[in-house]
């Protein structure tokens, strides 16, 4: 190749690159659109639509996995990340950031929440209530679920008559707990 048609092949593709990707033609969120027939860019999903991982997030949320020692152990593991900071250790609602102020949450071992099945937990954590935010996008199903066993086996570990204690452990006694109809009232988990 001579040396006129190198310098010519470059202009011409120095030339190919003014074409901008950006300036493409695309609708804007609030232009209205004559492709649609009500005018509106934003158009709602048709009716039976699915997201992407819904149905997989359905059937985790369905299924209630069997209890076995793995899933209570993955279950504290979940519980001291997400759960400790607000409901304490021991579930009586005396964690750090209730002790910094915030709006105490209810603890476990009230009447109402001992009688709530482990699902009802799984609800809370994927929808949130009171000042608790859902968590349905920081915890996967099947850890609600892991979540939801342990603090089922936690009301019952604070229920155990101290008769009923192996020699050498001695009951203890829960730290500052709030009082059930203080958090109660306050519509807490």
């Amino acid at each position: 190749m001579t040396r006129v048609g190198t310098v010519i092949l470059g202009v011409l593709l120095l030339a190919a690159c003014e074409q901008e990707m950006n300036t493409q033609p695309k609708y804007e969120v609030y232009e209205t659109a004559e492709l649609f027939s009500d005018g509106i860019v934003n158009q709602k999903p048709q009716p039976g639509t699915i997201a992407l991982g819904d149905l997989d997030r359905q059937a985790a949320l369905r299924d209630r996995p069997p209890l076995t020692r793995a899933l209570l152990d993955r279950g504290r593991e979940r519980f001291n990340i997400y759960c400790v900071p607000c409901h304490g250790g021991a579930g009586y609602g005396d964690g750090m950031i209730a002790r910094r102020g915030f709006p105490d949450p209810p603890s476990y071992h009230t009447d109402r929440l001992r009688s709530r099945p482990a699902r009802y937990f799984v609800q809370v954590i994927t929808e949130g209530k009171g000042d608790m935010y859902s968590y349905a996008t920081r915890v996967p199903p099947a850890d609600r679920w892991a979540i939801a066993a342990y603090i089922k086996a936690l009301q019952l570990s604070q229920q155990v008559p101290a008769d009923r204690l192996p020699p050498g452990i001695e009951p203890a006694a829960p730290s500052a707990s709030p009082s059930p109809s203080t958090s109660e009232a306050e519509g807490g988990s």
